[in-house]
């Protein structure tokens, strides 16, 4: 097997349309069905929406959560959900994986804890392939993405997508059997 790897001299939402075309270049080749793309308020998953909205492929958009961006808070309009959900992609919106309980007692009382150890290490891949792996099983959590499948997951640094991978989904119940198969793009700093 032999692919091509695009690595983004910068992190950033310049990014996004190249994503988005290996992405469809990956479907086309590989015959995916199942898209996961990060989405804080909606730009992205609204691009992604509408370039496989003929396709045969389940695209989930995932947002932060509610609290996320301060008290009863979310970052991604009502309307804008609508339209992404318009063009056939689920829209979820749950807990995020490393952003729970841990981080509120972490902040409380100064501790380290698991899922926040686990959201640092990733991390030393960069934000994008943290997200990838953390929204790849929010995803399987709500049933949206069959545990198993091969998924293509799609996320960045801040705004926009700078990193493209294959992850093989398993529910956050089983991170350990999480498998990040191949990296098709990632931003170098």
């Amino acid at each position: 097997m032999r692919r091509t790897v695009s690595y983004f001299e910068k992190a950033g939402p310049e990014n996004t349309q190249q994503c988005l075309d290996i992405v469809r270049a990956t479907v086309k080749e590989l015959n995916y069905k199942h898209i996961v793309v990060a989405s804080t308020t909606g730009g992205t998953g609204k691009m992604f929406a509408e370039a496989f909205a003929k396709e045969k492929v389940k695209l989930v958009v995932v947002t932060h959560s509610f609290g996320f961006a301060g008290p009863n808070k979310i970052e991604m309009s009502e309307a804008a959900r609508k339209e992404i959900e318009a063009l056939g992609a689920a829209v979820y919106t749950g807990t995020m994986i490393t952003h729970s309980l841990e981080t509120a007692l972490s902040a409380k009382f100064s501790g380290v804890y698991p899922s926040l150890l686990v959201a640092q290490s990733l991390r030393r891949f960069g934000e994008g392939p943290k997200v990838c792996c953390e929204m790849v099983m929010m995803a399987a959590d709500a049933g949206l993405i069959p545990e198993g499948e091969e998924v293509i997951a799609v996320a960045g640094t801040g705004r926009g997508a700078d990193t493209v991978m294959i992850i093989r989904a398993v529910p956050s119940k089983r991170f350990l059997d999480l498998r990040v198969l191949e990296i098709l793009a990632k931003a170098r700093g």
